[in-house]
């Protein structure tokens, strides 16, 4: 499968994929949402930032979905992940604020970055504010 992952200008995490600073995507639901039970060692994931092109893909290499119960279970994940997340320590409370009353975590191993030619996608049919978006083939929603 391949997957759009829709990321957040201002934390500036694809340079860190990229650099290999960020070696774990990681998402956080209330409920279970894509890609929870998807995603699978062996895919790729693109990434783009909300209102930009498609700009890097890399490789899934392991996913790890966790049930979360508590707080403090959060905050355990938070404080095992938040290097291979991409987050700074400095930055893990405002990370744990954001998160603390997600059921759900799943952390989505990644390798091999690579920068890919600007495209622009069509979200139509995924919602307009999908930050995650899994089909067979990226070129279904490739924009020429």
């Amino acid at each position: 499968m391949e997957h759009v992952a829709i990321m957040t200008p201002t934390w500036n995490m694809i340079p860190k994929i990229l650099e290999g600073a960020k070696t774990i995507e990681s998402r956080w639901f209330m409920n279970k949402s894509k890609p929870w039970d998807i995603v699978q060692k062996g895919d790729i994931i693109y990434f783009k930032n909300t209102g930009g092109p498609v700009i890097l893909k890399a490789t899934v290499t392991n996913v790890e979905q966790y049930i979360c119960n508590s707080p403090e279970e959060i905050q355990k994940l938070l404080n095992t992940y938040y290097i291979p997340d991409g987050i700074e320590e400095s930055d893990i409370s405002n990370f744990f604020e954001r998160f603390k009353n997600k059921r759900y975590a799943i952390f989505i191993h990644i390798t091999n970055p690579q920068i890919v030619e600007p495209f622009k996608i069509n979200k139509k049919g995924f919602g307009s504010m999908a930050a995650w978006i899994s089909l067979a083939d990226i070129s279904a929603i490739r924009i020429p």
